[in-house]
């Protein structure tokens, strides 16, 4: 019980008494009793007063000579500026004087317009057991619920920033920027969350509290998405770069840039890139679908899942890739391999190699220098050179066939010496335990790994056998491959169809290599 106050009329004049708090309850507060006094317009020896209060002796302690008339039970009501509760404080009455009535409380909050929320059962408890000089919350009114508003959650980062990596030796990466967000179909663009209404309140006055307002929105499909059939859901409707440009999410199949260099990092990206200018020297472009470059490509790697087209060309060391075909202006000292054929007016000191038919047929139309492979046909203006270029010119089989051939003889070779070096030690365990000979777990249980160990490699080598005998029974198949000359083709020059052989020893104009009757030999176009 907190500690609290009572007037007591005596013969003498006014008295108080001060009782200390009881169980953990707060000491009497001076300002509660000054503000009651001058409320009840009783004079007080301020003091007497202060020094009652501070003791709090329950002992009568006179502060002024006068008789005053008896002060019924009081009551002090406290409302908040929000007007959302009603908070009671008791005094209790001159000893002796009359008590308040439950009713009686509860008429005077109705007077005073106290309507909702009123706590008849705390209000009921004080009436049982009067506790003063103490805040009672007798009337509480119904918070508002604010609603939110309706918001759009992106499932990528719409604020990407090009920003090099700085190594751990110190030095800065400004290869790999990472600004690309790459998606496929049916990645998770967005969702939206719809707006949630707010609840409303009401004051201890019976007053409506309106909840602020909401707001709702939705999510801006933009091209190549596919929105739910609630609307709450975006998802990509292609592999490619997804944006948010105007509000408007959207996935773009086709990257375009100014250039490929510092300001942008190595590119991979699932739909195709355009670049309007260069990619700079040693820097990689990655795409799932086509690269189109208007401007030079020199000493870079480009890797597309579809076609290249080069409206310049390659140089200096540059390497190509294509999952289709590759259209290029020239191609000089670089690396070119494509599934599909190879256009070009040039190519000089360059290693090309196509899964069709090369074509170098434009205003230049030579190759010189280099290999150039094709797996079906290779047509051009001029073979080699009149300085005697080291020309190598190639058909008849798919170029990455005698590739993988050369893997597996590599492989088989690989395999077999392994079986070599561990036949002794398995034939050396099989002899001892034959001859009774007892081993201890770990000897055993190196013995059983050996063993299995030989049972996969010979398994890899008749796997790798069985496919290299597919793939030369491919290459016995091109028969009918060619190589077309619409100019000279020069001496030193070396044309390769299948496994057979011919080098150009003096000028050949106009004419076709084909195989017949077993070997290389000219026909006309």
């Amino acid at each position: 019980m907190n500690g609290y106050f009572q007037l007591v009329i005596t013969p003498k004049g006014t008295g108080i008494k001060v009782f200390a708090p009881t169980d953990g309850g707060d000491a009497l507060n001076f300002t509660d009793v000054r503000d009651y006094l001058e409320d009840k317009k009783i004079e007080y020896d301020l003091t007497v007063l202060n020094e009652a209060v501070a003791n709090a002796d329950g002992n009568v302690v006179l502060i002024n000579n006068a008789q005053i008339l008896p002060e019924r039970e009081y009551v002090k009501f406290y409302v908040p500026n929000d007007r959302m509760s009603v908070t009671a404080f008791f005094i209790p009455p001159t000893e002796g004087g009359e008590l308040m009535t439950e009713k009686e409380f509860l008429d005077t909050l109705a007077y005073r317009k106290y309507r909702f929320g009123i706590r008849t059962e705390d209000i009921h408890k004080f009436f049982e057991h009067r506790e003063y000089c103490k805040d009672i919350l007798v009337a509480k009114g119904q918070e508002v619920v604010q609603g939110k508003n309706a918001s759009v959650e992106l499932h990528f980062n719409a604020n990407l920033r090009a920003k090099p990596t700085l190594r751990e030796d110190g030095s800065v990466d400004y290869f790999h920027l990472n600004f690309i967000n790459n998606v496929q179909a049916g990645d998770l663009l967005a969702t939206l969350h719809p707006e949630v209404l707010g609840q409303p309140g009401t004051t201890v006055f019976g007053e409506p509290i309106k909840p602020a307002a909401v707001k709702a929105t939705y999510i801006k499909a933009g091209k190549n998405t596919v929105l739910s059939e609630d609307k709450l859901t975006l998802t990509a409707a292609t592999a490619g770069h997804v944006t948010v440009k105007e509000g408007r999410i959207m996935v773009s199949d086709v990257l375009t840039l100014e250039n490929v260099d510092v300001s942008t990092g190595n590119i991979d990206y699932e739909g195709s890139v355009e670049v309007n200018g260069l990619i700079a020297s040693n820097f990689t472009v990655k795409a799932g679908g086509n690269i189109h470059v208007r401007g030079i490509v020199e000493g870079a790697t480009l890797d597309a899942g579809a076609d290249v087209i080069l409206e310049c060309g390659a140089k200096a060391g540059g390497n190509i890739h294509a999952g289709g075909n590759v259209v290029t202006k020239f191609i000089e000292n670089a690396t070119v391999t494509a599934s599909g054929g190879i256009t070009s007016e040039s190519i000089l000191h360059s290693n090309v190699s196509s899964g069709t038919e090369i074509n170098v047929t434009g205003r230049r139309g030579f190759i010189a220098g280099g290999r150039v492979s094709a797996a079906d046909k290779i047509t051009a203006k001029v073979l080699g050179s009149e300085m005697g270029a080291n020309t190598i010119i190639e058909v008849g089989a798919d170029p990455q066939i005698k590739q993988r051939l050369k893997e597996l003889q590599k492989n088989i070779a690989d395999s077999q010496k392994k079986i070599e070096s561990i036949k002794p030690t398995i034939e050396g365990f099989t002899k001892m335990l034959k001859a009774g000979v007892k081993f201890n777990p770990q000897q055993v249980e190196s013995a059983k790994k050996l063993i299995e160990m030989n049972k996969t490699l010979t398994q890899e080598i008749q796997d790798d056998s069985d496919e290299y005998a597919n793939l030369m029974a491919k290459l016995a198949e091109a028969k009918d491959a060619q190589v077309v000359v619409e100019g000279t083709a020069y001496p030193g020059t070396t044309v390769n169809i299948g496994e057979l052989s011919m080098i150009v020893k003096k000028p050949v104009q106009y004419s076709r290599f084909v195989v017949k009757e077993g070997d290389v030999r000219l026909a006309p176009i």
